[in-house]
C-alpha cells in the first residue's frame, strides 16, 4: 500500500509539505546508502515502511515544544518527525560521522529550521529538558532510562520503538506510569510520570 494511502487511513494529519520532504529524503538516501550504507532499507517498500513506523505516533501523541531523538541513524525516526511536526524543535543525536553528515545535509537541502544535528553520545549532551525523548532500536529500556536521565523532568514522556520483547522490559520503568501501543510487530512503549502529558495521549481508534 501507497505511504500516502496509509498516512490517510491511520488519520495521521500532516504538514502540507510532508510527501515532498520525505520524497527528497528518500531520493538522497538511496544515493548516500549505496556508498556509506546507513540503512538495511534497499528498496522503496522496505524504506516507506521505516518511515510509516516512525510516523505512526503522531496520531496519537499530544502537541510538542520539543523532541530529542537519541540515535537518530539514518534519520528514524527523529527526521520523520521533524518532516511531520515543523512546530516542534527536533535535536537529533548520532555519535556516528556518515550518519551525523547525512542528517546534516538534509536539515540544510530541506532547510529544517526545527531541526539540530548533535554529533555525540547522548551522555555527553549537556543537561537540557526535552518534552519528548524518542528511540529506536538503539538498547534496552533500563539504559535508555539512564542515559536520558539529566534530559527530562516529571513532565517529560518518553517513547521507544520496542519489538515483541517490550513487556519483558516493563519491569525496568522505575515505577514510571507506561502505554504500550501496538502496531503489528512494533510496540511503541510510552512512559512518564503521573501527571505528566502521558495522560494527555491520543485514544488509538
Amino acid at each position: 500500500m501507497q505511504l500516502q494511502k496509509r498516512v490517510e487511513e491511520a488519520n495521521i494529519v500532516l504538514p502540507q509539505n510532508f510527501f515532498h520532504n520525505v520524497q527528497k529524503y528518500k531520493e538522497h538516501l538511496f544515493k548516500w546508502n549505496k556508498i556509506h550504507n546507513l540503512t538495511g532499507a534497499k528498496d522503496e517498500a522496505t524504506l516507506d515502511d521505516f518511515i510509516f513506523d516512525a510516523l505512526f505516533p503522531v496520531s496519537f501523541l499530544p502537541p510538542l515544544t520539543s523532541l530529542l531523538d537519541i540515535g537518530t541513524g539514518a534519520g528514524f525516526p527523529g527526521m520523520i518527525l521533524a518532516f511531520a511536526l515543523p512546530d516542534t524543535q527536533i535535536t537529533l543525536v548520532e555519535p556516528l560521522t556518515k550518519r551525523a553528515s547525512f542528517l546534516q545535509f538534509i536539515k540544510a537541502d530541506l532547510e529544517l529550521d526545527n531541526v539540530r544535528v548533535v554529533k555525540k553520545r547522548v551522555e555527553e549532551m549537556q543537561s537540557d529538558i526535552f518534552e519528548l525523548i524518542t528511540s529506536r532500536a538503539v538498547t534496552e529500556t533500563k539504559l535508555l532510562l539512564e542515559l536520558s536521565k539529566n534530559l527530562r523532568d516529571e513532565d517529560s514522556i518518553l517513547l521507544f520503538y520496542k519489538g515483541e520483547r517490550v513487556f519483558d522490559e516493563v519491569e525496568e520503568t522505575q515505577g514510571m506510569q507506561y502505554k504500550i501501543i501496538e502496531r503489528l510487530n512494533r510496540h511503541y512503549l510510552i512512559l512518564g510520570q503521573k501527571g505528566s502529558k502521558i495522560e494527555d495521549l491520543k485514544e488509538i481508534k
